[in-house]
Order: C-alpha cells, then structure tokens, then sequence
C-alpha cells in the first residue's frame, strides 16, 4: 500500500536548523512532484515547497524563500527539507504529499510537528 512517512520534527529554537525527511513506498516516486505543506493551529493547511518529479526545479511560499531547501533522492524514494533560520511562526505539522496529474493522484503523510521557541 501508498505510504508516505515524515520523520525529523521536534523542538528547536529560534534561528536553529531541521532536516524533515519523507520516505516513500507503494508508487513509482520518481514520476511524482513531491511537495511539503503545513499547518499551524487554527489555520489554512499551506504550500511550503514543491519540487518537480526529476528533480529539476523547485518553488517556494515566500514566507520561506532563502531559508528552506527542498530536494529528494529518487533512488531513496526520499524526499527532504532542511529548515534553517527557523521562526516561531514556523511552528506547524508539517505535511509530505505526493502528485501526478495524468491519471491524477495525490497522497499525503501522516504529518511531523515542528515547534520553534525558546
């Protein structure tokens, strides 16, 4: 069965740095765009990253641009992002997804907690 698991979450202070990774298993991960989305208490799930399925390009939220690098390893089935310069306005559940659009499919993780303070 699809399976996509976060792991690399936990606490961390401002200005620190995390590396959240994704492993893959039951699809072809390398014809997926992966992407990495959170969700801070009361409000909207947000696009973080997204990087296409060869891993050529890359786009980011503006709220994390400079800070946050996505890439993945198709030979892993991994998919990574490392946080640095960490806000506490980054603390959310952070998100993997995975997508193809021809014949459409879309899978997520179950979600790793951030949190970012003092």
């Amino acid at each position: 069965q699809v399976q996509l698991v976060e792991s690399g979450g936990g606490l961390v202070q401002p200005g620190g740095s995390l590396r959240l990774s994704c492993a893959a298993s039951g699809f072809t991960f390398r014809n997926y765009a992966m992407s990495w989305y959170r969700q801070a208490p009361g409000k909207e799930r947000e696009l973080v990253a997204t990087i296409t399925s060869d891993g050529g390009n890359t786009n980011y939220a503006d709220s994390v641009k400079g800070r946050f690098t996505i890439s993945r390893d198709n030979a892993k089935n991994t998919v990574y992002l490392q946080m640095n310069s960490l806000k506490p306005e980054d603390t959310a559940v952070y998100y993997c997804n995975a997508q193809v659009l021809v014949p459409f499919s879309d899978y997520w993780g179950q979600g790793t907690q951030v949190t970012v303070s003092s």
